[in-house]
């Protein structure tokens, strides 16, 4: 089991169909149809990224796949969703920090955005919506989104939200860290 596998379990179990998800960082768009697989036909999933090669290879795989009526991909920073969605109204926000797999490494996920991001998030989920932040670390990116995400995480209003931060105790290296973040009923 990785983090991806950890995290797409729980999103398996939790997301219904009908469901609007955000994923808040494109990529390559493996997650974005695996979302759109979730939420079904009735579904909608909105992707962001702000690398132009990462919308593109998202929309192509939505388009060969058959979700390209469920998910949308906006070239914007996910530092901006809620010029998207309305508060109150998302289900699931995912986010896989680090880099595009396959792109340039020097183009990474930063803290500044990221935090801006998150709590732009937390305003989006309807009560008892759910976010995962998987954090990669390490390498290229080096340490500091981890860092100051993992004491970010600590101010959220705990009256309001729930933060599991898990980890894989037993692997060697930078293995990344899964957050799970549960918006209070």
């Amino acid at each position: 089991m990785n983090t991806l596998t950890l995290v797409h379990h729980f999103l398996s179990e939790w997301i219904e169909p009908g469901s609007f998800v955000i994923d808040a960082t494109a990529g390559n768009g493996r997650d974005t149809v695996f979302l759109c697989e979730q939420t079904g036909r009735d579904g909608q999933v909105l992707a962001f990224d702000i690398q132009p090669q990462a919308v593109e290879n998202t929309r192509r795989r939505l388009a060969a796949e058959g979700w390209d009526g469920v998910g949308r991909v906006v070239l914007d920073s996910h530092a901006n969703m809620a010029r998207y969605a309305q508060a109150g109204a998302v289900d699931y926000i995912v986010f896989n920090l680090g880099w595009l797999p396959g792109g340039d490494h020097r183009i990474f996920t930063r803290p500044d955005s990221t935090i801006a991001a998150i709590e732009a998030g937390l305003g989006l989920l309807r009560e008892g919506g759910r976010m995962c932040v998987s954090i990669y670390y390490g390498g290229a990116s080096g340490y500091e989104e981890r860092d100051a995400l993992l004491d970010y995480f600590k101010t959220i209003d705990p009256t309001r939200f729930t933060v599991l931060v898990t980890q894989f105790a037993n692997r060697a290296g930078d293995p990344p860290i899964p957050v799970f973040i549960t918006k209070s009923t």
